[in-house]
């Protein structure tokens, strides 16, 4: 499917572009704390914060069991869900020792000050094959489940059959406890004589990228095809994404995901040819975002820039485009990551000490004075709403209740001249209310 150049709807924002940290060389992930502290590695080795202050600091970590080789080296990179009370992080990296080399995923917990960081669990899991030589297909992003178990993507380390082997951690999805390191509960393999329990989904290339659709359950992973078909993958327990050059040799001619592998789950969306690399991938959310609330976005490396997706609620493909705010800007792009203050955060993949981590945020929408005709009654059935009545503008509109802690937004679909009318829970408002104007109608 051809894909577009340039965003071009009135109601997608203006995005604004902001370099946080630069002289990085080959950042590969990047994590924000709930204080607002960004957390990024480096390939290569190392740990960086930015503090929200614009302090950015290297954090003493040590690396010198590090493999760092090609596409392997410190990859992926997560924040435990309970990390404001045990400051707990993982990291998904090459390693080396007596017996070889290996990829391994390790718990890290950081000090207060953002200064050191110890390893807790080293590792938590291990034995993740590598291709030792080249450093080829090392995957390797982690990401939580909805669930909250920990996914690890891996490469296939460009050996065929691999990614086809139930036994071998490469090219998989695993899903395992962030605690224990053992298989997480729930695992489709866990009781199958020859399969690891640790694998979740099998017949993948090169998962560079993990994403959690927010409210719906869904993980979808980002993939490298060969000179065809780079895909993004619907995950489901125990599913086959149909990679298979044959064992014994490397046969990339294969198709990415192959018809003849028995219920091969297909791409919900493909490159085709040619490929573009994506790395990483984040869904946005919020209402400041407009248009760009629940796409999809990718990291793209040969073409450099963000892809951005609209899927259904099924997954399937809506629409493609790509943001011309990040278009040919920055170099390749490695990972896209949603922070939890809202804003898109970015680090490029260019080498050679040249990377940044960017932060990427929409404008906000110009605000207009509530019309006059405004009616609040006391919620019907309930004693503690109000019910606001609201004489719309033409055009999209946002009404926010301004009621201080307790406020909510929405977006509303408004012809000129309508009546709108939403039930407010909670206190009754004490603040003024308001209502932004868009440029354009767009139904949501």
């Amino acid at each position: 499917m051809a894909q577009t150049e340039v965003e071009d709807d009135r109601n997608a924002p203006a995005l604004d572009v902001a370099v946080l940290a630069d002289g990085l060389d080959h950042p590969w992930d990047v994590a924000q704390a709930p204080s607002g502290t960004l957390l990024v590695d480096e390939r290569a080795g190392g740990l960086t914060a930015v503090l929200p202050d614009g302090t950015v600091r290297e954090i003493a970590a040590d690396f010198g069991d590090l493999f760092a080789t090609g596409e392997t080296g410190l990859m992926g990179l997560v924040l435990d869900p309970g990390f404001a009370g045990n400051r707990r992080f993982y990291t998904c990296q090459g390693r080396q020792d007596g017996g070889g080399a290996s990829i391994a995923v390790v718990a890290w917990i950081v000090d207060g000050a953002w200064s050191s960081a110890a390893r807790l669990a080293d590792p938590l899991l291990g034995g993740i094959p590598v291709n030792e030589r080249t450093g080829r297909h090392g995957g390797c992003r982690l990401r939580f489940d909805p669930t909250g178990a920990l996914l690890v993507s891996t490469g296939d380390t460009a050996t065929g059959g691999a990614a086809q082997d139930p036994g071998s951690l490469a090219g998989k999805v695993l899903r395992i406890d962030p605690q224990s390191g053992v298989p997480a509960a729930g695992n489709p393999f866990a009781d199958r004589p020859g399969a690891a329990a640790y694998v979740w989904t099998s017949g993948h290339r090169n998962v560079q990228g993990l994403a959690v659709r927010p409210g719906s359950g869904q993980v979808f992973a980002v993939e490298h095809g060969p000179d065809v078909d780079d895909e993004v993958n619907l995950l489901q327990a125990g599913a086959n994404y149909g990679w298979a050059p044959a064992p014994g040799g490397y046969d990339e001619s294969v198709p990415m995901t192959d018809p003849a592998i028995p219920g091969a789950v297909p791409a919900v969306w493909s490159s085709g040819n040619p490929t573009i690399a994506p790395s990483g991938g984040t869904f946005l959310t919020g209402l400041q975002w407009r248009d760009y609330d629940g796409l999809l976005l990718l990291g793209v490396q040969k073409g450099r820039g963000v892809l951005a997706l609209r899927l259904a609620e099924d997954g399937s493909l809506v629409e493609q485009f790509r943001p011309p705010e990040l278009e040919g800007r920055f170099g390749r792009i490695r990972t896209v990551q949603q922070g939890v203050d809202g804003a898109l955060y970015v680090t490029t993949d260019n080498g050679d000490g040249t990377d940044q981590l960017l932060r990427v945020t929409p404008r906000p929408w110009p605000t207009a004075q509530l019309p006059s005709a405004v009616g609040k009654t006391p919620g019907r059935g309930r004693p503690d709403g109000l019910m606001i009545t609201v004489q719309s503008p033409a055009g999209d509109t946002r009404l926010d209740t301004g009621m201080g802690p307790f406020s909510k937004a929405w977006r509303l679909r408004a012809e000129p001249t309508s009546v709108v009318i939403y039930t407010v829970s909670g206190p009754r408002p004490n603040g003024a209310l308001s209502v932004e104007t868009l440029s354009d109608p767009h139904s949501r």
